[in-house]
């Protein structure tokens, strides 16, 4: 039961952060900077550090469900494996796949920025790919929530 419990914890340092970075944090550096390439320096920072968060939280509820094995019914374990393995699919797309590829087109654009270049509107569509990508993982947050709780 203790297990179940430390589980719904992590579970909820997942979600609270992913909510907090992606729907309050971010849009507000970008409302409150008026300077949109500085806001994204900040949030692609804090993004990282989602992303390893994401990581050990997924190492560390994979591990206590094994250790919850004998207290919890398998088709539960099994359901919070799936779900857990998915947000952890989303995180790492997000950040070994798409996020290097935006930050090389950045570089790549130097000074002169990414406004009305083709860099930049393949940096739009990656852009609009990664968000849709941690709207999955956000929503997956809650449903995990829901089954642990």
């Amino acid at each position: 039961m203790l297990t179940w419990r430390l589980g719904l914890l992590v579970a909820a340092l997942w979600a609270g952060s992913l909510w907090t970075i992606g729907y309050v944090v971010a849009p507000t550096l970008f409302l409150a900077l008026h300077d949109n390439v500085l806001a994204g320096t900040i949030v692609g920072v804090l993004l990282r550090s989602q992303a390893w968060l994401a990581i050990a939280c997924a190492a560390l509820l994979l591990l206590l469900l094994q250790v919850a094995k004998g207290s919890t019914p398998p088709a539960q374990r099994r359901s919070c494996t799936l779900i857990i393995v998915a947000m952890l699919a989303c995180a790492l797309v997000i950040y070994l796949g798409l996020q290097p590829v935006m930050a090389q087109l950045k570089i790549d654009a130097g000074t002169a920025g990414l406004a009305g270049t083709p860099q930049g509107r393949t940096f739009g569509m990656l852009h609009g790919v990664s968000q849709l990508f941690y709207l999955a993982e956000s929503g997956l947050a809650g449903w995990l929530l829901l089954k642990l709780r």
